[in-house]
């Protein structure tokens, strides 16, 4: 048994969704074949039984308890605890089948999800990879926890039939021709069933997304009074999951109804013509005792097909929907990388703006409009290549785009401005790489001015959060992201508005402690702020997505006060846009309360 998840999970093959099994099968072949080699033997065990209980009776009405009978009912024995050995270590390996292939969908499914971006929920609603996660993947496992038995099965079916035909061609003909007319008969059932499965899964994702949705926005909704519209929406969509329900429910109580009536049927009319057959004296006693044992044996065979029916129908399903997810283009990183990464040192310039990070400087960028420098920065992450082709960045003179989308994550990080929190230990929160010491983590708690995040989580570092960081204010979070974006230690650092959440005093010694540790490295702050301004190495000015004047935040505000026949226009603007938050700042200071957050 190897150890899961795997390593490497690999590439899936996304023609379709039987090629998509197929895949998986091939991926866990050794475990399959072992799997199906023990339903061979288990249920090769079980279709002797019948035959050789048939030549004990017979032993037995004919030399009453001699040898004879003694070593049939050994051999009974045997096969007794063949069954019993190879049912129990079948069943170790369809459970590691099964866990093999729905770990690994899962696996997949994350990856992409972690890799897509945007991407994913621009093309399918959350709910729909939540369910792919959730329900598809097991659908899948179950699948190949069933291969093992399916394929005994009719193992086992083949052994009977010749059996039974070598003994009396009329009986071998009714029980050999007349399961397969039962299964036929099981399989019309089939296409509605899944058609009906079908229109459950789509209505089951759009719950489950009306739900996240829901529970996301609750505090909103609860604001605005929304709370009766949406549990209303939520209830009408309960309602259309039910009733797919019990529309497949009815599918498959028929379906369940005739594996057993059938069946039965059949087993009825085996009795009956073995019976008159022994009477005439064409079979023995022992032999009609074993082909009613043949033809009860065949309905667990029977069963274990239709039910496997049922089970690929599900998966087929399922997979359908597992590809749709796994085949979603990542925004960026589709293609492979064309050249080189530049050496370090390199600046990083944004050709659109004009704006040019050389190494080793601290610089902010102001604008009018947030959303426009947000806009500058965002895009020096490579988020969205196909969006940001008529917007090039170059890293050393190379396209981002044309650079292994990893290696520029490790050396180019982007904060935004909405900080994302996951539940989990607050230490992993901070580093989820887990590659920082304890006193680089306090270190970088303490340059976001964040102790009182570990005063407010129970055990600090070793506390949980809950999802979304509920349980801090949306300063704390903002602080907890910015700690955490100093700890990832890139060469590049770009941050939008990083204390937009925060009081005064604490903006101030944010700004001061932030800027010392980044001193000498290539940092890029998005903010209007003169608090953090006067801290910088250069602030440049964005207008009309061009940078328009550049300059220490003083020297700016100095050039627009500056008296002569020729203002500094550039400086002019630059201190409308900064002049409310210097208007502000004095009156923050004097009455924000000092640590505090809003």
């Amino acid at each position: 048994m190897r150890p899961l998840p795997l390593p490497d999970p690999g590439t899936p093959d996304l023609r379709g969704p039987t090629r998509y099994l197929l895949w998986i099968a091939r991926r866990q072949r050794g475990i399959l074949t072992v799997a199906v080699l023990l339903g061979l033997v288990n249920f090769a065990c079980q279709a002797f039984q019948p035959y050789m209980l048939g030549r004990a009776l017979d032993e037995g009405l004919t030399a009453g308890f001699g040898p004879d009978l003694w070593r049939w009912a050994g051999l009974l024995l045997a096969l007794g605890l063949g069954i019993v050995v190879t049912g129990v270590t079948q069943h170790r390996f369809d459970i590691a089948n099964w866990l093999r292939s729905a770990l690994t969908t899962s696996q997949l499914v994350g990856d992409v999800t972690a890799r897509s971006g945007d991407a994913i929920t621009e093309e399918l609603p959350t709910g729909e990879v939540v369910s792919t996660v959730a329900s598809d993947a097991m659908r899948v496992g179950q699948l190949f926890s069933m291969m093992g038995q399916f394929l005994g099965a009719l193992g086992a079916y083949v052994v009977v039939a010749v059996i039974m035909l070598s003994t009396s061609l009329r009986l071998g003909l009714v029980v050999v021709l007349g399961l397969p007319v039962v299964a036929a008969v099981l399989a019309l059932l089939v296409k509605p069933l899944q058609q009906r499965q079908a229109a459950q899964r789509e209505a089951q994702g759009r719950l489950t997304t009306l739900g996240a949705d829901t529970v996301s926005g609750l505090r909103i909704l609860r604001g605005i009074g929304g709370e009766g519209v949406f549990v209303g929406r939520y209830a009408r969509q309960s309602q259309t999951v039910r009733e797919a329900g019990v529309k497949v429910a009815h599918t498959q109580a028929t379906l369940d109804a005739l594996q057993v009536l059938l069946p039965g049927l059949l087993v009825v009319v085996v009795v009956y013509l073995g019976a008159t057959a022994a009477l005439r004296g064409d079979i023995t006693p022992g032999q009609l005792v074993a082909f009613y044992g043949y033809a009860a044996f065949l309905g667990w065979p029977l069963q274990v097909a239709t039910q496997m029916l049922n089970i690929a129908t599900r998966a087929h399903v399922a997979s359908r929907k597992i590809v749709r997810v796994l085949a979603v283009e990542p925004a960026a990183g589709a293609t492979p990388a064309t050249a080189p990464m530049p050496p370090a040192g390199s600046p990083l310039v944004d050709e659109t703006s004009g704006l040019v990070l050389e190494p080793g400087r601290v610089v902010a960028l102001v604008s009018a409009d947030p959303d426009a420098s947000a806009a500058v920065a965002t895009r020096l992450g490579r988020f969205d290549d196909a969006a940001e082709a008529a917007t090039p960045v170059r890293l050393g003179g190379t396209l981002l785009a044309e650079l292994d989308k990893h290696a520029l994550r490790r050396r180019v990080v982007v904060a935004e401005a909405t900080p994302q929190l996951f539940s989990g230990a607050l230490r992993e929160e901070l580093d989820p790489r887990g590659t920082a010491s304890e006193e680089d983590v306090l270190a970088a708690v303490t340059t976001a001015d964040a102790h009182d995040v570990l005063d407010s989580v129970p055990d600090g570092l070793a506390g949980e959060l809950p999802e979304k960081g509920r349980s801090l204010s949306g300063g704390q979070r903002q602080r907890v992201a910015l700690a955490r974006a100093l700890l990832t230690d890139p060469e590049i650092l770009v941050l939008v508005e990083p204390t937009s959440a925060v009081d005064a005093h604490t903006e101030a010694r944010i700004a001061a402690r932030l800027a010392e540790v980044r001193r000498g490295r290539t940092t890029l702050v998005v903010t209007a702020s003169p608090l953090v301004l006067e801290h910088v190495d250069e602030v440049l000015l964005l207008e009309g997505g061009r940078v328009t004047a550049r300059g220490t935040h003083r020297d700016l505000v100095d050039r627009a006060h500056a008296d002569g026949t020729s203002p500094d226009d550039a400086a002019a603007r630059y201190l409308r846009v900064v002049g409310r938050s210097l208007d502000e700042a004095p009156a923050l200071a004097r009455t924000a309360p000092a640590g505090g957050t809003s």
